[in-house]
């Protein structure tokens, strides 16, 4: 298997460079600390970026999720953050593979051509956290649809969406057999639905994150995406695209660290020579590298699984994890090479520290990821 990008995604990766380069470091600085990136992401929209996993018959790009790597890869390592808009990828992969045809005439469309944002993905909440078959929000069928109460947290975006994919229980926790059954999939229409408050959480980075209330939400019947019972499974989807698109942003993230550290690293100068000459320099620089290729060469492997259609939970977290971890290796030693000047906002290098360190924790923390690995993989005892 080829797990290289193709040639095709070349001329992608240029355009959304040259994008992006309108949108300097000047402009996500002064986005700072909580301001949507309202101008890029309404630029990327009419570019077609943002619906490049729609399907070209419902107006959208048509791309592999591989080709959708490149893009948010690039936004990154141009320096902008693709927090703001990457969901409306990721979701994609729920709904794609199980809305009814007559969701996906509806809503596709009209996401591809921006007149619809799909930002926001509903899935943790307090009690729950990262054990999601605990989670308490509740769907329970009415003669005149579904009525939603419950609470959502870390809902990024949710302000700044039309729609949302929420998960919620059907069927009580202690009333199936499997903690993974009874939770189903929604699509929510923000516009209309009433009964819903929504609160910004303050993070020490421009996230523009959420907590989300239902109050007695009443939605059609036909929000149901999929099958009842089944929305944990059909969420996989969107989480599995979810961990390779983030892993392509950390990729991006650690390629702006690498870049900028062997700039500075070759033109400053100390003692009479470059610092790059130092090896107390240099072997950080170089082993962030390396880290970053392996981490590169598993999210290829990952994206080629998932577009061929084959189990890739395996492949997803851990290039997530891989790629998390390379790019805060790259951030170290870059805020290193730089020193004093790293901590400086002009220099958007503590900017891109704070944005990445995020990705250790989620959308999966590191440590859930090893042990999914040691459990699933390895065939160890559950720890958990």
């Amino acid at each position: 298997m080829d797990f290289g990008i193709p040639e095709e995604f070349e001329p992608i990766r240029a355009e959304v460079r040259r994008l992006c380069d309108r949108y300097g470091n000047e402009y996500w600085r002064g986005l700072e600390p909580d301001r949507y990136p309202e101008e890029f992401v309404g630029e990327l929209t009419r570019n077609g970026y943002l619906g490049a996993l729609i399907p070209e018959e419902y107006g959208g790009g048509g791309l592999p999720l591989a080709g959708a790597c490149v893009i948010l890869e690039e936004i990154s390592a141009s320096g902008g953050n693709p927090s703001a808009c990457h969901a409306q990828m990721y979701i994609m992969g729920t709904l794609l593979r199980h809305g009814t045809p007559e969701q996906k005439r509806t809503y596709l469309p009209a996401i591809a051509n921006g007149d619809l944002r799909l930002q926001a993905f509903a899935v943790t909440e307090p009690g729950a956290g990262s054990e999601t078959a605990r989670i308490r929000t509740r769907a329970e069928r009415t003669a005149d649809g579904w009525l939603i109460n419950g609470q959502k947290i870390w809902t990024s975006r949710a302000l700044y969406s039309d729609l949302m994919i929420l998960l919620a229980r059907t069927t009580p926790y202690d009333d199936v057999q499997k903690k993974t059954d009874g939770m189903s999939v929604f699509l929510v229409d923000l516009r209309v639905a009433k009964g819903i408050t929504i609160r910004p959480i303050p993070t020490m980075m421009n996230h523009n994150t959420t907590e989300v209330f239902f109050d007695d939400v009443l939605i059609p019947h036909d929000a149901l995406v999929g099958t009842e019972g089944n929305g944990f499974r059909h969420i996989l989807d969107g989480m599995n695209a979810e961990r390779i698109l983030i892993a392509s942003e950390c990729i991006g993230d650690g390629r702006f660290f690498l870049d900028r550290a062997v700039d500075y690293a070759n033109t400053r100068q100390v003692f009479g020579r470059p610092i790059g000459a130092n090896q107390g320099v240099q072997f950080p620089l170089a082993r962030a590298y390396s880290q970053l290729a392996g981490a590169d060469l598993m999210r290829k492997q990952a994206a080629a699984l998932f577009d061929a259609g084959k189990p890739c939970g395996t492949e997803a977290n851990l290039s997530k994890m891989m790629a998390s971890e390379a790019s805060w290796a790259a951030g170290n030693a870059c805020l290193d090479t730089h020193g004093g000047f790293g901590f400086a906002a002009e220099y958007d290098i503590e900017r891109k520290f704070r944005e990445t360190r995020l990705y250790q924790v989620a959308p999966i923390n590191t440590n859930l990821v090893l042990a999914y690995v040691g459990q699933n993989v390895l065939g160890l005892p559950r720890s958990y």
